[in-house]
């Protein structure tokens, strides 16, 4: 049994990284993601583990927001494996079972440089990119509201040129793309083959700098049905839940482990009103609890 945390935040502004309380919602960078649940984590580690019948880790890895592949990557490619994984991100309570995978991919143009006074000599590798993106974007559009589908974000476009009166002749643009299984066209491909297909569909050269599977867990394990009892007896519904972010159970998916995310209740994760609803940690702690001790009487 592996429990599991990632200590390392997204950047923030100053404010963010003092913690401040209103009520019952404590503020702060990485509050809600993970660290409130990373102190019930070690918390339950230290106090539980030892009594009992089989073994259990404590996995605190520093990598999660830049993908977990020197992390919880590394490891699972180096062995660690485990009957049953709990990730503690964000979830109120709720099982995760699934999660998209992900790609960072960057899409590349070149063109001619020229005088701005005289575009047509010239070939503008940033209108080139552009377009590009936007038939990325045709294929998979920005949902109007919360879609298992395949999304695309376009996070940074950029070119070499300083200079307003010349044309650009390089050009990339960074898109992060988040998948479900059932996309036929990224779910169980390489990354060359990924490559291949963004190339066909936005005309340009395209990179894939990162790729991360999708994560499933069998809804109906033991495992998980112990875990829905221990949140319903502190009062919560044990329900699942499909997650549309990436997170390190897709390394443990990936070679056959079951891992599921299940974390305290808050709100606003990478955002500037980052908050973890502290009235959700005594009953996360002791739901954490009643299932390690229930999965050793399973044993």
């Amino acid at each position: 049994m592996i429990l599991n945390a990632h200590l390392d935040v997204v950047p923030g502004v100053a404010e963010q990284f003092t913690a401040r309380l209103d009520g019952h919602r404590l503020y702060g960078r990485g509050a809600h993601d993970m660290k409130a649940a990373a102190v019930v984590m070690a918390t339950v580690f230290r106090e539980v583990a030892p009594t009992l019948p089989y073994p259990v880790a404590l996995q605190l890895v520093t990598d999660e927001e830049v993908g977990g592949f020197d992390g919880t990557g590394h490891q699972v490619a180096r062995g660690v494996r485990a009957g049953f994984v709990i990730i503690g991100e964000q979830s109120g309570l709720r099982i995760v079972t699934e999660s998209k995978g992900i790609v960072r991919a960057r899409l590349t143009a070149t063109g001619r440089t020229a005088h701005a006074a005289y575009p047509w000599l010239g070939s503008n590798a940033l209108l080139t990119v552009t377009a590009a993106v936007q038939r990325l974007l045709a294929r998979h559009p920005v949902p109007a509201a919360e879609q298992w589908a395949t999304t695309v974000n376009v996070a940074r476009v950029e070119t070499s040129n300083t200079a307003a009166n010349v044309v650009p002749a390089d050009a990339s643009a960074l898109v992060d793309i988040r998948f479900p299984p059932s996309d036929e066209d990224l779910a169980g491909r390489t990354a060359a083959e990924i490559a291949a297909h963004l190339t066909a569909v936005t005309g340009v050269e395209v990179t894939v700098e990162a790729l991360g599977a999708p994560h499933h867990a069998d809804p109906d394990s033991a495992e998980v049905r112990l875990l829905r009892q221990a949140a319903r007896q502190v009062g919560y519904d044990g329900t699942l839940l499909r997650k549309h972010g990436a997170a390190d159970g897709r390394f443990y998916s990936a070679v056959g482990v079951d891992a599921v995310i299940f974390g305290p209740g808050g709100d606003g994760q990478h955002g500037p009103e980052e908050y973890v609803d502290l009235r959700t940690l005594p009953a996360y702690r002791k739901a954490l609890e009643t299932f390690l001790e229930e999965l050793g009487g399973c044993g």
